[in-house]
């Protein structure tokens, strides 16, 4: 097997019959999420256990066994041991990276300059550090069951003299102006895993993309899409449906199913975006009607914002004084929106769990 050349984009030949009907409910259902989005009075901060939940799978396509509570749990007491150290971190840096990305698009385009910087930090103090983090590969990769010779590769990524030829087309095609966004994006998340640029790191970065693309092309008015719930579900057809690009040049069924996960997250976005609000909405009133104080607002964002918090955090992040925020914690347990996880013993504090959010979040 020879390493592959890729087509050039744009891509001729796209059977765009075949593919009207899908993204024309793919965009509506788009349109439909990014509309409760704009109804969100803080997306960020609403919408936080989700954007940690796409990191996590995300991560778990390429093998991470980490949990949403694990992250959240090790975040609340990071001195506290634990066996998905590794695996915890790269969740955390895929977040990170994701932050990065959002900041730097408000002063410039999706660009390879910007996807290396994402990639450094991505790979940052875990396994792959070491592969020319931040840098496109110089050397030739394959991909393979683990431990597989280059002969015996599933899959010969493009030599990599060519690499920077194709890399410069695949940037430019970001920023033309196709018939329709989504069968764009589907084609630049295809092109970028046949490219595999990087020794290591392609899929989270290729998945990275995904937002950030629907955010600088206005199609969504905050980077929150998450797209990989539907990738790790159907990670065989979505490995199957990129190997027939590269065996039978058919693009047509990866792009029917990259269009299919759009309908279906967007749907479970829409849904879940609303059951947070509702819940937010709830809980605004209920911590009011408990607490009887001028602290509820804070306490609420800190609930949303860290779905599992240490006791301590909790008074350092809203500032409460200690002995309002112990009562405070103790009446919202005894209601029972938050439960103790860990007991604080000594110098430990307690760690709360706010179990309505990552319930949710989990779905």
């Amino acid at each position: 097997m020879k390493p592959y050349k890729p087509e050039t984009l744009p891509l001729e030949n796209l059977n765009w019959e075949h593919l009207i009907s899908l993204m024309s409910e793919a965009n509506r259902k788009l349109a439909r999420y990014d509309g409760i989005l704009h109804t969100l009075p803080n997306p960020q901060l609403l919408l936080s256990p989700l954007t940690t939940q796409e990191a996590v799978l995300s991560s778990r396509i390429e093998g991470t066994q980490a949990t949403l509570e694990e992250v959240l749990q090790y975040e609340a007491d990071p001195k506290k041991s634990t066996e998905k150290y590794a695996d915890i971190m790269e969740v955390i840096n895929y977040r990170q990276a994701t932050a990065l990305a959002v900041k730097e698009l408000e002063k410039r385009p999706i660009s390879l300059n910007l996807i290396k910087k994402i990639h450094s930090v991505l790979l940052q103090g875990v396994r792959g550090e070491t592969k020319a983090r931040g840098e496109f590969r110089k050397i030739q990769n394959w991909i393979g069951r683990p431990g597989s010779t280059i002969e015996e590769a599933r899959f010969i990524p493009p030599d990599p003299a060519e690499l920077m030829k194709y890399l410069d087309n695949f940037e430019k095609y970001i920023h033309y102006e196709e018939r329709d966004k989504l069968v764009q994006l589907a084609i630049i998340h295809a092109q970028f895993e046949i490219l595999h640029p990087f020794l290591d790191g392609n899929g989270r970065i290729g998945r990275i993309l995904i937002p950030l693309f629907l955010f600088e092309k206005k199609i969504l008015s905050h980077p929150m899409f998450y797209i990989s719930a539907f990738f790790e579900t159907n990670r065989e057809e979505y490995y199957n449906r990129l190997k027939s690009i590269t065996d039978n040049k058919d693009w047509g069924n990866w792009i029917l199913f990259f269009l299919k996960g759009v309908i279906e997250q967007s749907e479970k976005n829409t849904s879940k975006a609303k059951e947070i609000m509702q819940l937010y909405n709830e809980m605004k009133e209920k911590i009011v009607s408990i607490t009887h104080s001028q602290y509820s607002i804070k306490v609420l964002d800190i609930l949303f914002k860290q779905p599992i918090f240490s006791a301590s955090e909790f008074v350092k992040k809203s500032e409460i004084p200690r002995a309002s925020a112990k009562r405070i914690l103790n009446k919202l347990e005894e209601s029972q929106i938050i439960s103790t996880v860990i007991k604080g013993t000594g110098r430990m504090p307690s760690i709360y769990r706010f179990g309505k959010l990552i319930e949710i979040s989990n779905k």
